[in-house]
């Protein structure tokens, strides 16, 4: 049976509107609406059509609903810069990352959620409960990559041309999932994957979208990757080079430490403000100084390092789940080097994998 909520999401991946698809796949505008409304179902011949035309393998559409993210239970840090189309892609990726998730759970053992509900917190008392929950004390984070996955929340990238989708998060029932802009410098994806941890701790059982929430979520990332404790035993901050050298020890972009240093009382305005100025004279608000490593998923390193034991990569993994390979690509894009081998398409041996996941 044509599954209409598998249309939906790849219409919405392909950026078209239904107009668009119909006239691409020569039928009538309203018969788009009807299939996806449920009202009734496309002939053998039109849903290859709309396969071809889409882009996705004809068996997409023929297995079970998949998920797809409620708008209004998503956070997008730059709701007002995206287009209705681009918010519409970018939620059908997250359609495509719960099947592949789902796949992940079903062959891999994985760490549960850990990810508290925080709601009655302040931002800055969330950000210190978590840590001490976490076990983090005040020291810089090494990877927040890393900490996410080990913490049970699914980190996925979005692969979208154009900075306007930024950074998003977003519950499914009792699963964390965060998704990050690939095209950021890994300073700025750094915060995003705190600010969307903000999110998902402090709004958990509200709609998290709306400049309230983005603010509580801003002071909830520079308070997590940034502690108060550790930063007040600096001192006042008078130059650039010292700013630069604390930038560098806890990982995070020269401009988000200069704003966390103002915040608390360790540089005057005056001080903040010709700080600002040297740093855009230098050109330090696209290209950082002394910029630090992209972070990777430890999680998906070892899941293609798995299938590539067995003599299968994407590419199988692409016609296990009848996605194609580019929307894997897309999700996996600077989490992980994605290769596909040329010389087999043998299945994996059937196995429940288990990934140890390291501080």
């Amino acid at each position: 049976m044509f599954n209409r909520t598998r249309l939906i999401v790849a219409r919405q991946r392909a950026g078209l509107t239904m107009k668009e698809l119909a006239l691409k796949a020569g039928i009538e505008p309203r018969t788009i609406t009807g299939y996806e409304a449920g009202e009734y179902f496309p002939s053998e011949d039109v849903a290859r059509r709309l396969a071809r035309v889409l882009g996705f393998p004809i068996s997409f559409f023929m297995a079970d609903d998949v998920d797809i993210p409620r708008a209004e239970g998503v956070s997008f840090r730059s709701m007002s810069k995206m287009t209705a189309r681009q918010r519409d892609g970018a939620i059908a990726a997250g359609a495509i990352a719960f099947i592949l998730s789902d796949w992940l759970e079903s062959e891999f053992d994985l760490p549960a959620s850990s990810v508290p509900d925080m709601r009655e917190d302040t931002p800055q008392s969330a950000a210190a409960g978590l840590r001490d929950f976490w076990g983090l004390g005040n020291r810089p984070i090494k990877n927040m990559i890393h900490l996410l996955e080990l913490n049970g929340v699914r980190v996925f990238s979005l692969g979208e041309e154009g900075k306007e989708v930024d950074a998003f998060s977003v519950w499914r029932g009792e699963r964390p999932y965060v998704f990050l802009n690939s095209q950021k410098s890994a300073e700025r994806s750094r915060f995003d994957a705190a600010h969307e941890l903000g999110h998902l701790v402090l709004h958990k059982h509200a709609s998290p979208n709306g400049l309230e929430a983005e603010k509580q979520a801003n002071e909830f990332a520079a308070a997590f990757l940034m502690p108060e404790g550790p930063l007040r035993t600096v001192g006042r901050i008078s130059g650039l080079p010292r700013v630069v050298e604390l930038k560098s020890m806890w990982a995070v972009s020269v401009a988000a430490m200069t704003y966390r240093l103002h915040e608390l009382g360790l540089a005057s305005k005056w001080t903040y403000q010709q700080l600002f100025m040297e740093i855009s004279r230098r050109g330090w608000r696209t290209n950082e100084p002394v910029p630090i490593r992209r972070e990777q998923s430890q999680v998906w390193k070892k899941v293609l390092d798995d299938l590539r034991q067995n003599g299968t990569g994407v590419e199988r993994l692409s016609e296990i789940l009848s996605v194609p390979e580019s929307e894997i690509v897309k999700l996996l894009f600077g989490l992980v080097t994605v290769g596909v081998p040329s010389n087999s398409r043998a299945s994996p041996t059937p196995k429940k994998g288990n990934l140890r996941l390291v501080k």
